[in-house]
């Protein structure tokens, strides 16, 4: 008896060592929503249809186009990145919706670049992400608001803030128009309440400021603020709106003959969406314009050639510009805080990952990001330019000038950041 129980016990020793063993032999399972041995799932919502839409539908695919590079060059750790994609037409009701689905129904571990001010604060207030442990990665808006880590303890702002902006702005006219007359056309909301915060620290003077209701813009209302800004001799004009203000500005006053000196905010100067709504690029010419991120037709620059090169294989034939560039250089920072994460990332290691070591990321932005334990502000500063006769913005006199600066009072100064280089391949390291 004692010698078949030596043999029973040899024999389940030896079972629960080739268990031990075959369970080591396969990748761990994360214990994750989100998260399995093969996959990493994120969510996007932004407007893939309606007038919001366009130039920004392209910025999933562009997103995909690089999750599909990494997932070919090993994914993350062995796991591919899946972006699932919501149209939430612009619409904050409906991009509370679709956020539901991403978590509830999709079960994705993590929110990706979502789009618009009020869409992630109706999200913000309505699903509370931040309540459930969610992370909501670079959300697309300047919004000064986002990158306050008590109120939005989950989100992470990437693009400069508009009050950023505004003061940049500020400093480049101190340089260049001293003594001129300004004016300045903005948004009445969110958006244009930041660019006034801004102006207001920057010590910016205007001899006319004409606020408009988001979704009134149009040539009516266009030729109504040249009055204005004729009737208080404007040499420079700062649109602070949306493309599609710029657009129905820039067209009229062609019509008009009316040519002061454009200088136009980052979110209405995007030339694919302004050519979209029927208006030649032409009509940007010479106006002055902002960026984090460099000229797209830059390709002597190493992110800007790779992920032009990425894009050109994934979509052939389609226009590599600003939209495209930013969708790619998110996808290429979720996908560094992915890594940094760990072998087995949950949402806590995310967040954790991008607080400890978020402003090293490598990215294509010329300004340095702002993470830190206690802050969730991403890109800090613009380089200016000015638009060709193809509507491409250029750095002045070819070579890069940057500024950077806080939402705050901080001092805007030129910078002498040095840019991380491309990691081999551009891959996470």
């Amino acid at each position: 008896m004692k010698a078949m129980n030596r043999r029973k016990l040899i024999t389940v020793s030896a079972v629960l060592a080739a268990v031990s063993l075959a369970v080591t032999a396969v990748p761990a399972q994360a214990a994750e929503v989100g998260v399995s041995s093969t996959e990493i799932k994120l969510g996007m919502t932004l407007p893939m249809t309606g007038t919001a839409s366009l130039g920004y539908n392209k910025i999933p695919g562009a997103a995909k186009a690089y999750f599909d590079y990494l997932n070919a060059n090993g994914g993350i750790n062995g796991r591919k990145v899946t972006l699932v994609v919501k149209d939430d037409r612009y619409v904050p009701t409906e991009a509370v919706a679709k956020t539901n689905e991403l978590i509830l129904k999709d079960k994705v571990m993590a929110l990706l670049a979502p789009l618009g001010t009020a869409n992630v604060k109706a999200v913000a207030a309505s699903v509370n992400p931040g309540r459930r442990g969610v992370p909501v990665l670079f959300v697309n808006t300047g919004f000064s608001g986002f990158a306050d880590a008590k109120k939005y303890p989950t989100t992470y702002a990437v693009l400069p803030s508009y009050i950023m902006e505004a003061k940049v702005m500020g400093q480049y006219i101190k340089e260049n128009f001293a003594g001129k007359k300004i004016g300045l056309l903005y948004q009445d909301d969110d958006f244009g309440s930041d660019a006034l915060a801004g102006f207001k620290t920057a010590g910016v003077t205007f001899a006319v400021k004409v606020p408009y209701a988001s979704g009134s813009q149009g040539a009516a209302a266009a030729a109504g603020w040249i009055t204005k800004f004729k009737a208080a001799e404007a040499d420079v004009v700062i649109l602070f709106g949306v493309s599609s203000a710029t657009s129905a500005m820039l067209g009229v006053a062609a019509q008009l003959k009316y040519a002061p000196q454009w200088m136009l905010g980052s979110v209405g100067g995007d030339a694919t969406t302004i050519k979209l709504t029927g208006v030649p690029a032409g009509v940007l010419y010479n106006a002055i314009g902002f960026s984090p991120v460099p000229a797209t037709t830059d390709m002597k620059d190493e992110y800007v050639k790779l992920f032009s090169d990425i894009y050109a294989k994934a979509v052939p034939g389609s226009t590599f510009d600003l939209n495209v560039l930013l969708g790619m250089n998110s996808a290429f920072m979720a996908a560094q805080a992915l890594k940094a994460a760990g072998p087995n990332p949950t949402r806590k290691s995310l967040l954790a990952a991008i607080d400890s070591k978020g402003s090293t990321f490598a990215n294509s932005a010329l300004v340095p990001l702002g993470y830190s334990k206690t802050s969730h502000v991403g890109l800090t500063g613009y380089w200016v330019g000015k638009y060709s006769p193809t509507g491409d913005l250029s750095p002045i006199g070819g070579s890069y000038v940057t500024y950077t600066t806080d939402s705050g009072a901080g001092a805007v100064v030129k910078s002498t950041y040095v840019r991380p280089a491309m990691p081999a391949k551009g891959l996470p390291n």
